[in-house]
């Protein structure tokens, strides 16, 4: 008797956990990102529609500003599939700046890596320099007097040229302004003259001849930019900076559910009509485990603590 109702609990725990996994999603679902505009929210409304075709369930994009709000709001959710967050390397960069109200690691449960976005190493032409070593040898012989534009504290045309600086051994300094835009603007006007922009900002007027490109921030080349070198490999070895975007669920979330979501934003991402949406816009889709998500930022967050130490930009206490 007691052997026949242990098998009809198991059955009945089986039953229960294929029928939830069947069930979910029941109602929409909110994909949290960054305020409207760039490449955060350009990626989490492509990821949203294709998730709502996926999961048969509306794929609701809410914008948060602020350069935490939208972690927090995740990292504070309840960990039932419903509350998702969209957003780049800020998730885990902002930490090793100061301290934030959240825990990437423990709250925020890593899904997808979802695409990768290169900066360009630009030059305005008054510089005078044509390549990778030459904006190195004048900046070495110009200390403190070469400016370099970026959006604010962390973001990803800043950490590129952080990293450039520590890397090449060269002291540039930083103009910064509210967003990529802004900065971009003063580059193309000379007032600043160097900056590692996003590539579908300056493509148009590298091609006019408004500013001069010396390499891709990347560690290969990138076929969103053919035959433009690395600044890797064009006299800083080893360099590679980049956006990266990527999706999350509130640490805790069941597997189950884990697992769905995975699943379907990888096939969305892998999409061939996506792909090309991402790829003209000058970023590429990308799917990922969620354990090589994982990897790509506890290796990055490694790396990048010791340049804004080196720099002396992390206020962290």
């Amino acid at each position: 008797m007691q052997a026949s109702r242990y098998v009809a609990c198991t059955l009945l725990i089986a039953i229960t956990g294929v029928a939830g996994a069947q069930d979910y999603p029941t109602r929409p679902i909110r994909l949290v990102t960054a305020a409207v505009g760039g490449g955060i929210d350009f990626t989490a409304r492509l990821l949203a529609a294709g998730l709502t075709e996926r999961l048969n369930q509306q794929v609701i994009v809410d914008n948060r500003g602020g350069t935490n709000i939208a972690m927090l709001t995740v990292a504070k959710a309840t960990p039932d599939g419903y509350t998702l967050l969209v957003h780049n390397n800020t998730v885990w960069v902002s930490p090793l700046l100061d301290n934030v109200p959240y825990d990437h690691e423990k709250e925020l449960a890593p899904i997808t890596l979802t695409s990768r976005s290169p900066n360009i190493l630009v030059v305005h032409p008054s510089l005078g320099v044509g390549s990778v070593k030459e904006l190195i040898a004048l900046a070495k012989a110009n200390p403190g007097k070469i400016d370099y534009a970026s959006g604010p504290v962390g973001a990803s045309n800043h950490l590129a040229a952080e990293v450039f600086k520590a890397m090449a051994g060269v002291n540039l300094v930083r103009i910064g302004y509210k967003g990529g835009g802004p900065a971009l603007n003063d580059v193309l006007a000379g007032q600043v003259k160097v900056m590692f922009a996003t590539a579908g900002s300056v493509t148009s007027h590298v091609q006019a001849g408004r500013l001069k490109a010396l390499g891709v921030t990347s560690a290969e080349p990138s076929p969103l930019i053919p035959g433009m070198p690395t600044v890797a490999a064009s006299g800083v070895p080893g360099y590679s900076s980049e956006a990266i975007y990527g999706f999350w669920a509130p640490g805790k979330t069941p597997a189950r559910i884990m697992k769905r979501l995975h699943e379907e934003a990888v096939r969305v991402l892998n999409q061939p009509e996506m792909k090309e949406r991402f790829f003209k816009s000058g970023v590429e889709a990308v799917g990922s485990t969620p354990a090589e998500f994982a990897a790509v930022i506890k290796s990055e967050s490694a790396r990048l603590a010791k340049v804004l130490r080196a720099a002396g930009i992390s206020q962290k206490r």
